[in-house]
């Protein structure tokens, strides 16, 4: 038996989840307990900018590596200290840091992709005397992949026995998709909360539109929806068949292109909702299984208005929290960072070849011992 932690500061930008996960041989990863450490408005804000802008400089960045680790340590004293568990009883950190540029590989000739999260693991270790492994993108690109997205592997491990067919959707900043069974895939399908927070905060200075309610009082804009779908970086990315994998750079309201003065704010939101669920419900359509359950984690599962768009976008599959499979929808992506860590420190691959475009299995991040 071992417990490991794991770290996740996802594209969302709103906070940084910790898990305390035991690992038992022949058992599944058992949930002991997770916390949350919300971040500022000014800071989500400044992490949602940094993801598109280029004119950072090399010290904000340097500076905001150091930030997102002291904030690990600090979710990690809290988790120990509410699960009253001691440092010395967890073998090893697992953090995935937080994403500044995804940008996936175009071609594999020029080996041009790459990802970049910041978060000091050396920090992490030094201040909580854990070991910590983090960077496990990077192997995983080396070998010819995208590096995104990890969690599939760790879907197939935890929720992949049902005999029925299933799928796994995460709806974070990013929505991603995992298809469990034989033949496992998964890839990012498009926006998650992203659009939907990023208009929020410029309209009404929240993070996020709480339980859907400023959506639900708006109105579908037609016209709105039709310039999106066919918005031609974007469409090209939705239409290209796994493995594929993107984030805020590609899915932002300025890379939309459109100029929203004049339109309800309201039903701006509720189209931002509409065009979410609509990308969501076509990758499902396109590259998933054709019913069945759809297990739903993240941010998003908590905001009725979409998913009740994406279950009428999809009537022929059973939309539901994964805690109907034993799961908290908030802490699953926290536990597949303790899990890839266990793998990692067991000397065993983390990716999927056929999720991401590895050549192969590999073992994934960096070791920094305490």
């Amino acid at each position: 038996m071992s417990l490991f932690i794991g770290l996740m500061s996802g594209t969302s930008a709103d906070g940084m989840d910790a898990a305390l996960v035991r690992f038992e041989t022949g058992k599944a990863p058992e949930l002991i307990h997770a916390c949350g450490l919300a971040y500022e408005q000014a800071f989500s804000q400044q992490l949602r900018q940094l993801a598109i802008t280029t004119e950072a400089s090399v010290e904000e960045l340097a500076l905001l590596d150091r930030k997102i680790a002291k904030l690990s340590v600090k979710a990690i004293r809290q988790l120990l200290a509410e699960a009253n568990v001691d440092a010395s009883a967890v073998s090893a950190i697992g953090s995935h840091g937080h994403t500044l540029r995804h940008k996936a590989l175009r071609s594999r000739r020029l080996a041009d992709g790459f990802s970049w999260q910041v978060g000091d693991p050396s920090w992490i270790a030094e201040h909580t005397g854990i070991c910590c492994i983090a960077d496990f993108r990077r192997r995983d690109i080396a070998a010819g992949g995208q590096g995104a997205p990890l969690v599939p592997a760790f879907h197939q491990a935890c929720l992949g026995a049902s005999d029925a067919p299933r799928m796994v959707l995460n709806i974070g900043g990013i929505a991603n998709l995992t298809v469990l069974g034989e033949h496992l895939s998964g890839f990012d399908c498009g926006p998650g909360n992203a659009l939907m927070d990023e208009w929020c905060c410029l309209q009404w200075q929240e993070s996020q539109d709480s339980n859907g309610e400023r959506a639900a009082k708006g109105k579908v804009i037609p016209e709105l929806l039709t310039r999106w779908q066919s918005e031609g970086e974007i469409f090209s990315y939705l239409q290209q068949p796994p493995p594929k994998s993107t984030g805020r750079e590609l899915f932002n309201l300025q890379a939309l292109g459109d100029q929203l003065d004049g339109y309800d704010a309201h039903d701006v939101l509720a189209s931002l909702s509409q065009y979410t669920a609509d990308t969501i419900a076509d990758a499902v359509k396109r590259f998933g299984h054709s019913a069945g359950e759809i297990l739903v984690c993240g941010g998003g599962v908590h905001n009725p208005d979409l998913m009740q768009r994406i279950q009428t976008a999809l009537p022929n599959h059973q939309i539901r929290s994964t805690a109907s499979a034993g799961i908290h929808p908030d802490w699953l992506e926290a536990m597949a960072f303790a899990w890839l860590a266990h793998q990692t420190l067991n000397h065993l691959p983390g990716n999927a070849p056929q999720v991401t475009g590895a050549d192969g299995l590999r073992i994934l991040g960096g070791i920094y011992p305490a």
